[in-house]
């Protein structure tokens, strides 16, 4: 028995280091941003994952428009999203999936079948299962940039973007809570261009 007992959260932060330990060193300098993709499989909260992937610059240069050329750099729609590796309740993490399992049955916030639950409580869990996965992965980036991870990998500090496809909008939030505030300036500025009357 440890001390320590293992959580989803500590998986997420010994797992990623290991994923960022696996891009090609010749990509390195290319990359200015990570993502952190969240999904989940065919829609189902009980099985979330985050790809952690990135941008690189020469995916910006291909995808950018003279008319707008932050919309390439910042909008997640134009960066790569494939090829990445997942953590999180599927099968490409067998270390992950019976830990995320435990951690949110521990919690009450696991439905076994749509079919033996009311279709309120499933929404109630669904909430719990979304805002967990949401927190896990906002601290994973925290804890990436406090524990100087993106700083050695990179060599230069670089900003998370935090998204989930599902829902549009909230990687503004995440995103400004997943990084110290220098590194998102950039970010920023482009959402805040995006608002109406901006």
């Amino acid at each position: 028995m440890t001390d320590h007992p293992e959580t989803f959260l500590n998986h997420l932060r010994t797992a990623a280091v290991g994923v960022l330990e696996r891009i090609p060193e010749q990509l390195k300098p290319e990359i200015y941003t990570l993502a952190f993709n969240i999904w989940r499989v065919d829609y189902d909260y009980r099985h979330p994952y985050v790809d952690i992937g990135y941008n690189t610059e020469s995916q910006y240069r291909l995808e950018r428009r003279p008319e707008d050329p932050g919309e390439a750099r910042w909008n997640y729609a134009c960066w790569i999203l494939e090829g990445f590796e997942k953590l999180g309740n599927v099968p490409e993490d067998p270390a992950g999936r019976p830990v995320y399992e435990a951690e949110v049955k521990q919690l009450g916030a696991w439905f076994d079948s749509e079919d033996e639950e009311d279709e309120g409580e499933i929404d109630a869990k669904s909430d719990l299962l979304r805002l967990h996965f949401y927190d896990a992965v906002i601290d994973l980036a925290r804890h990436l940039h406090a524990d100087g991870v993106i700083e050695k990998t990179f060599g230069r500090p670089i900003p998370v973007v935090v998204f989930d496809m599902d829902c549009p909008g909230w990687e503004v939030h995440a995103t400004e809570y997943a990084n110290p505030p220098g590194v998102i300036e950039e970010f920023m500025a482009w959402q805040q261009a995006q608002l109406p009357g901006s």
